[in-house]
């Protein structure tokens, strides 16, 4: 299994969950583009770079237990204390559609589980994006 840089499994957590409806939608890749501009974890980490990773999540993804793969790989990249960020970037991009799918709600599922993450910290990141993405 490959190692990621913990930008790159950032990325493979957000592409992921963009792909887990099995339809990657334009909001979804333009708010992954924004997400890695903006977030301070992603100093220094470029457009290029960025593309050349979410080639390499995409190819894993079509592969047989594609996302278990990818689960580990991120898990096994990612130092503990960025687990709840991997899991912020997730949710960012399933706001991305004002509307999260059955598929992406199991993935969020999925990460909580495999992060361990304590349900009270998933619940504040998910109230935090139903807040900054109400509509009027």
């Amino acid at each position: 299994m490959s190692t990621l840089t913990p930008q790159e499994a950032l990325v493979f957590v957000m592409v992921t969950m963009a792909a887990a409806d099995s339809n990657l939608s334009e909001r979804e890749l333009s708010r992954i583009g924004n997400t890695v501009d903006t977030l301070p974890v992603f100093e220094g980490y470029s457009r290029d770079q960025l593309v050349e990773t979410a080639n390499r999540c995409t190819a894993i993804l079509n592969e047989p237990a594609g996302i278990d793969r990818i689960l580990a790989m991120v898990k096994a990249s990612l130092p503990e204390r960025l687990y709840e960020t991997a899991y912020a970037v997730a949710i960012e991009i399933a706001s991305a559609d004002l509307h999260a799918e059955q598929e992406e709600l199991r993935f969020l599922q999925i990460m909580r589980d495999e992060f361990e993450l304590d349900n009270l910290v998933t619940a504040a990141i998910e109230r935090s994006a139903r807040v900054r993405f109400r509509l009027p």
